[in-house]
């Protein structure tokens, strides 16, 4: 670090427990205008806390790494959602497809992002993540434009692998990148920004399925499926060249062009001051055995593989919709209003997260409210209404983005063991997800699904119970972590009898910082 942004952080940068507090009381207590009590109230507490500077570096963070992920994850929802539209839509009978082969596809995809999760996340220790996620999405840009040239369903097979195995990567790893450089009052909103990319791209890949199928099926000899594919791939190229030159890597390892020496340095000091541990470059048979002898990864697998599976009713409603005689216009308008639902409350929920900053209460309360939908469809009343209302419901609590903010959070001492429970959590479920709708939801049991719908239930009530379970163990490791580091400051202060000046350079040289 050179004298002169040391110099600059030091006077600048609140790095301390005791400045931090000073600095707070200071905006508390003086006269915001409107504006900016707005921005305190809507956006981050501590705007106002922060020196021009280090708002500088969240602002372009928020213009920079935070829109292009949401672009990159929109861009791979778009395409989950286009095989399905793509079927119906003509694909099907072009490539004589009968039996199990669709289902196969789904499958295929499913295995190969099931083991693709835990060694992206470790790829990235090693080589920069703008690197690894420009390529990974340069990839599947190529096989969505392969797609549109398929011919029979083995070549679908094949492009179907690919795509799994390069849109692996990319939700696990940008949780990983966000927890990296937002602090605790900032994680929730932009994950929660992040994350409505998911049922956005969903709902516009049915609305684009739509008019392309109306406006350009058969033009040029092209059937309506394989445009849709062109589109696409045409769409998620220019975000894979903006990913490689906009995600900024680590803090610790960044060489983005449009962050200034300064700014590195306050990203890197933001980082120790959030009790972000930087990388240390090794992973190897001991990085894995300390992370399984700790409680985090017993705990943050099952919560996540009881959350994500309670949350699965819904994808059954256009199921019960079809047998109870809905027309086609109204299976599609009834579950995309539940998509719809789901973008005001992920930022209702990421608002309420960093607002209180409690991420337990904001993952168990909505889950202590999916009992109702969940127990009404695992009873299966003879209601249309309730159980049309049940499914809506359904569809109205999912706190992916806040759950891994917390695991974020949770895992922060160790940059290599957050990677990984980043990974193995989604890595985890979609094992159990290959196998288990085959048994509890099987077709034949529509639309009560009186296997699938109980299990749904009990998973959920369970998931209620990990994050219980979670957060007295997590208050556990704070209670511990803070007894460690007033001993280290007494122990510190019994050695030197001038302290303080050097806060700022000791926070980062207490972490290893890696130049790339």
């Amino acid at each position: 670090m050179s004298q002169d942004s040391q110099a600059f952080i030091s006077a600048n940068v609140v790095t301390s427990d005791t400045t931090d507090t000073q600095q707070l009381k200071a905006v508390n207590n003086s006269t915001l205008s409107v504006w900016q009590r707005l921005v305190v109230t809507v956006w981050d507490s501590d705007h106002y806390a922060k020196t021009s500077e280090e708002r500088v570096l969240v602002r372009k963070l928020d213009c920079t790494l935070l829109i292009c992920l949401a672009f990159g994850y929109f861009m791979k929802n778009i395409d989950q959602g286009n095989l399905s539209n793509a079927y119906v839509s003509g694909l099907q009978v072009d490539l004589n497809i009968t039996g199990n082969q669709y289902t196969y596809m789904g499958t295929i995809y499913n295995v190969v992002y099931c083991v693709m999760q835990v060694p992206s996340n470790l790829i990235v220790l090693k080589v920069r993540p703008s690197w690894w996620l420009a390529g990974c999405e340069i990839g599947w840009t190529i096989f969505t434009f392969a797609q549109a040239g398929a011919q029979t369903y083995q070549h679908m097979y094949v492009f179907r692998f690919f795509i799994g195995f390069f849109e692996a990567s990319f939700q696990s790893l940008a949780f990983y990148v966000l927890g990296s450089w937002y602090t605790k009052s900032e994680l929730a909103k932009r994950t929660s920004i992040f994350y409505i990319a998911s049922p956005l791209g969903q709902a516009f890949a049915s609305y684009a399925m739509a008019a392309v199928y109306t406006s350009m099926d058969r033009l040029a000899g092209l059937a309506g499926w394989r445009w849709l594919y062109i589109i696409c791939g045409i769409m998620s190229a220019p975000v894979a060249v903006s990913v490689f030159f906009l995600v900024p890597d680590f803090p610790e390892t960044t060489k983005a062009w449009y962050l200034t020496e300064q700014e590195k340095e306050i990203g890197r000091l933001r980082a120790a001051r959030n009790g972000t541990v930087f990388m240390t470059g090794i992973v190897n048979f001991s990085t894995f055995k300390k992370i399984v002898s700790q409680w985090r990864f017993w705990t943050l697998l099952p919560a996540y593989l009881f959350y994500a599976t309670g949350v699965q009713s819904y994808n059954y409603f256009g199921v019960y919709l079809r047998s109870a005689g809905y027309s086609v216009a109204m299976r599609n308008i009834l579950p995309g209003c539940a998509f719809v639902l789901q973008i005001p409350l992920a930022l209702l929920y990421g608002y309420i997260a960093d607002k209180t900053g409690s991420r337990f209460l904001v993952c168990f309360v909505p889950m202590v409210l999916m009992l109702f939908p969940t127990i009404v469809l695992a009873v299966w009343p003879d209601d249309n209404t309730l159980r049309v209302t049940a499914f809506m419901l359904a569809a109205c609590f999912f706190i992916t983005h806040i759950f891994f903010t917390w695991v974020n959070e949770i895992a922060h001492a160790s940059m290599e063991e957050r990677g990984f429970l980043i990974a193995a959590c989604q890595c985890f479920f979609y094992a159990f997800n290959a196998f288990l709708p085959a048994i509890v939801f099987r077709q034949t049991d529509g639309p009560t699904f009186r296997k699938g719908f109980p299990t749904v239930l009990g998973a959920n009530i369970l998931a209620c119970i990990a994050f219980v379970t979670i957060y007295i163990l997590h208050q556990r490791q704070l209670r511990q972590e803070a007894a460690q580091s007033h001993a280290e400051e007494a122990r510190d202060q019994e050695q030197s009898p001038i302290s303080g000046k050097d806060d700022d350079k000791d926070a980062l040289e207490k972490v290893t910082i890696l130049r790339v």
